[in-house]
């Protein structure tokens, strides 16, 4: 059976696969798990969505889980992912629910859960929660039942926060900030302007339809003609449940989250704030990365793909500062999870205080041409042991050598092995990355039934 929670909570195509009774079984399971079983309070929950017009019964049928359980509600509405981590901290709530489908398109929902602390949950709890699906209990009754109540002051919370963070004021930068018609749309652009920034909006106006349309961090277009339009010093752009960032220079130039996530380790070194001078990345990241924070003298630890094995990363080494490729950004002295907002804001504040702009800052990495071959119906289970495909490996790391580098990525659910390629020009890596993908095909290929 196919395990129903994901690398980041439940997801899937809202009314068909995340159900109202789904969602309503899961936070009855998660309230059976997530309570503290000696707790002589009452518990409660944080519950936060995206703007998703599916948010609104799936919120319902949360909150009715939570009640009916015995799990006070406190109802924040529309905030980012991070945020609700932050108030389920904050507020010191028993654990804490966003439901949210991040980056995915409007249809499709999702519903993730925060500890105590507002961490995510280890693999073993999803599994228990998932465990108890269906199970019969003894549901309270009378006063026993759970309250739910809306919070009226949990935006302003979360932007408290983030305006304690921010080392500096943003006076004198210029921006444009794309909301993705998502959770950021109000918050995000009001967290800049308290920093001393002007804000120039754009895909700020959700309604519950058009989140991820054509807009944010994977359709980037409109923030690039936005900042060249408003000769804006920095363009950001959210996705739906702004955990995430990816920037514009002045140019239009992109920057991604291995540049953001250079700039900000720089800042930090130079400020003293550093841990260990170790920054934590995956092993999607530029090799042109982590050449650049070694020239530097800073570690790199590389993580499995996904935020939260950058988090368990962090956690285990004690390391301020992870993200990945895609602009998810954690500055653990601040948030338990990436916050895109707090990102902007921290890139925005070096532009303020170094007085240099956004490319200039991002140059202190020069990225290396990287190409993405996915190659379908083979044995994704044997790319290790598959002895002429590890030779083919070999040969290409020894084309390559210190130039470059190659990495084969099993998927964790289809049958398909990512190959990656980075070289010192698009050609190389194009040339190399064909002949791996070309050696995947040839060497695992899937028997029937396989």
């Amino acid at each position: 059976m196919t395990r129903l929670f994901g690398t980041d909570g439940v997801r899937g195509l809202a009314n068909k696969v995340l159900t109202a009774p789904l969602a309503l079984d899961l936070s009855v399971a998660a309230a059976r798990v997530l309570r503290p079983q000696d707790a002589t309070e009452r518990p409660f929950a944080v519950v936060g969505r995206d703007p998703r017009a599916s948010g609104e019964f799936l919120e319902a049928a949360v909150c009715a889980g939570l009640a009916s359980s015995g799990v006070d509600v406190l109802r924040v509405g529309v905030l980012p992912t991070p945020a609700v981590a932050f108030l389920t901290a904050e507020l010191d709530a028993t654990f804490g629910v966003m439901l949210s489908a991040s980056h995915n398109p409007m249809p499709d929902n999702g519903i993730k859960f925060f500890a105590a602390g507002g961490s995510k949950l280890p693999d073993a709890v999803e599994d228990e929660i998932e465990g108890l699906l269906g199970l019969p209990f003894e549901a309270p009754v009378g006063a026993d039942v759970g309250r739910i109540t809306d919070a009226v002051d949990a935006a302003q919370r979360y932007l408290d926060h983030l305006a304690l963070a921010v080392p500096n004021k943003l006076k004198g930068v210029k921006l444009v900030v794309d909301g993705a018609n998502g959770a950021a749309s109000v918050v995000g652009p009001a967290a800049y302007r308290l920093a001393g920034a002007e804000v120039i909006e754009i895909h700020t106006n959700p309604d519950g339809l058009n989140i991820n349309l054509d807009c944010g961090s994977t359709h980037m277009g409109d923030l690039v003609s936005a900042v060249l339009e408003h000769g804006a010093d920095l363009g950001l752009a959210h996705d739906g449940d702004a955990d995430r960032c990816l920037a514009v220079d002045a140019n239009g130039e992109l920057i991604d989250g291995d540049q953001i996530l250079a700039i900000l380790a720089m800042a930090m070194l130079e400020r003293g704030h550093l841990a260990d001078n170790t920054v934590v990345a995956t092993v999607m990241s530029n090799l042109g990365f982590i050449q650049a924070m070694e020239a530097n003298g800073i570690s790199v630890i590389q993580a499995a793909v996904g935020d939260r094995y950058v988090l368990e990363a962090m956690g285990e080494g004690g390391f301020n500062l992870g993200g990945e490729q895609s602009g998810h950004v954690i500055l653990s002295e601040f948030a338990t999870t990436g916050d895109g907002v707090l990102t902007g804001l921290m890139l925005a504040a070096q532009i303020a205080s170094s007085g240099k702009s956004i490319a200039e800052l991002a140059a202190i990495m020069t990225k290396l041409p990287q190409v993405l071959i996915n190659v379908s119906g083979v044995d994704r289970g044997a790319v290790e042991s598959n002895e002429e495909l590890q030779a083919a490996v070999t040969a290409a790391e020894l084309q390559l050598g210190s130039r470059g580098r190659v990495l084969l990525r099993p998927s964790g659910t289809e049958p398909l092995v990512r190959v990656m390629v980075e070289a010192p020009t698009e050609a190389e890596a194009n040339e190399v990355a064909t002949q791996l993908a070309d050696a995947v095909s040839r060497c695992i290929p899937l028997t029937p039934g396989g």
